[in-house]
């Protein structure tokens, strides 16, 4: 299947409101008596809290959610507030940036300057450097609330509060908010354990942070401890990076980021799943990704040597059918202008994918193995093959692009909806020698159950292309229900 995924999903963000850093400033005009007065019974009653929605090294997206605590609808509203120097406010959404020096002002859009009682709306904006706002004004008034009054006499009184979330230290790093979590991927070390409290996280979950061989970073807690991320948000960059004002809409997203562990947790209503890049020696491991929008466990850029085992995997390509891979390793050539970051390839080779529960209603395959990858195993897994779209040329548990993969001991089933044409197939689409694919993969003690639809449990369509690394089929692997028998090709005793 030959295909170029670059494309944009816009939902609705539900911006809910996270565990916040707030730093506000307050502004209190204190008037002759007559005009000290208590505000209008039918008035706003508008407060500002900033929250950091992600980090990474050099930079961070922040949010304000303005909350309506009175009894009248507003019409609009601004939020002011400082940086220092060093930082910058690059962009924004969902409201209009203008900025004198080190001073930003960010004012409402036309659908969002009316917030009714007891509502809230948000803005977003992303900050080059590590700074965070400071004199924090709404509408003229302080950011945690208050009337904004007016006389011929006023006197001023500012004062500054500042609440922020500490970057977390030492071995175990226990976390139950967005913002706690986002604090600790973006400050992990080496040899630290995360671990998620029970609870659902909304927020945009990156880290860059890296382990090594001997000191790996763990992310782990229970299966109802469910990352979403109700993004994307911001223009992307032309080949997916962080980046300031971009939000990927990832569930959990490694960039750079080797040697991590991630187990137990869940990943959720999402654009995609968990996205590894440039991250070799990943290990997922009893892991649940489920109702993404395109696929859920994506290894990309080079992410070579890494597993996944003991995982669930169901409802993908809830928006994009014909790109809800379950497992997807590698990258498509027309991609690897983005991603062939090894010699101009992606190179995901040796990725393991062992005893998980792949389906049902995975929308593409269950496993796509791309060209340029090699060397991996795929074993011991369970495929429910319900519900594949037949989007995108997507008609199989396991399409194998690559080479030299050990496909050994899966149990495959088929029924009912879906559109299914065989059990595993392989294809050779690289015009580049070095690189040839489909070749040299070995089935062994896979069994199959067709349904009644599926014409081979094993469709070998790289045989000329693969005469110097044939692909061998061996009679260890069984198969029922099916339309044509076990394998197109020789079998192998």
């Amino acid at each position: 299947m030959f295909r170029t995924r670059f494309r944009t999903r816009f939902r609705t963000r539900l911006l809910a409101p996270l565990a916040s850093v707030a730093v506000v400033a307050g502004l209190l005009a204190v008037a002759h008596p007559a005009d000290a007065t208590a505000p209008s019974a039918t008035a706003p009653l508008l407060t500002a809290q900033f929250s950091q929605t992600s980090t990474w090294s050099n930079g961070y997206n922040g949010s304000y959610t303005i909350a309506n605590a009175g009894t009248a609808a507003s019409t609009t509203w601004v939020v002011e507030f400082d940086l220092p120097s060093g930082s910058t406010v690059t962009k924004a959404w969902n409201a209009t940036l203008s900025q004198t020096g080190q001073h930003y002002k960010l004012a409402n859009v036309s659908y969002n300057g009316a917030v009714k009682p007891g509502a809230s709306t948000s803005f977003g904006f992303g900050v080059s450097g590590l700074a965070t706002p400071t004199g924090c004004l709404l509408n003229g008034a302080a950011c945690t609330g208050g009337p904004t009054t007016t006389s011929t006499t006023t006197t001023t009184t500012t004062t500054t509060t500042t609440t922020t979330t500490t970057p977390p230290s030492g071995p175990v790093v226990n976390v139950a908010t967005a913002a706690e979590l986002i604090a600790a991927l973006g400050s992990a070390a080496p040899g630290q354990t995360i671990r998620l409290a029970s609870g659902t996280y909304h927020g945009s979950f990156v880290t860059q942070r890296a382990g090594t061989a001997a000191e790996p970073i763990t992310l782990t807690g229970p299966a109802d401890a469910v990352l979403v991320n109700d993004g994307p948000a911001g223009d992307p960059p032309d080949c997916a990076a962080p980046a300031a004002g971009y939000d990927s809409g990832y569930g959990l997203w490694l960039f750079g980021a080797p040697y991590w562990n991630l187990t137990g947790f869940t990943v959720s209503d999402s654009k995609k799943g968990i996205v590894v890049d440039n991250s070799p020696h990943t290990v997922i491991d009893g892991v649940t990704v489920r109702r993404v929008d395109e696929e859920g466990i994506h290894f990309r850029r080079s992410s070579a040597d890494s597993v996944v085992r003991d995982s669930t995997v169901t409802d993908t390509g809830l928006v994009q059918p014909g790109y809800g891979e379950g497992v997807y390793i590698g990258s498509a050539v027309s991609n690897w202008p983005c991603y062939g970051n090894t010699g101009g390839v992606d190179r995901g080779d040796r990725v393991q994918v062992l005893n998980n529960h792949l389906g049902p209603n995975v929308a593409a395959e269950l496993i796509d193995v791309k060209e340029g990858t090699t060397g991996g195993v795929i074993s011991g897994n369970t495929f429910d093959g319900q519900g594949v779209s037949g989007e995108n040329s997507a008609d199989s548990w396991v399409d194998v692009k690559g080479t030299g993969y050990t496909i050994d001991a899966n149990k495959g089933t088929f029924t009912s909806p879906g559109t299914f044409a065989d059990g595993y197939q392989t294809h050779n689409v690289s015009t580049t020698p070095a690189f040839a694919s489909g070749c040299g993969n070995v089935w062994r003690n896979n069994s199959s159950d067709l349904g009644g639809v599926g014409q081979y449990a094993i469709n070998v369509t790289s045989v000329s292309k693969c005469a110097g690394t044939p692909n061998v089929v061996y009679a260890s692997n069984t198969v029922t229900n099916a339309v044509k028998g076990l394998t197109n090709i020789a079998v192998t005793p």
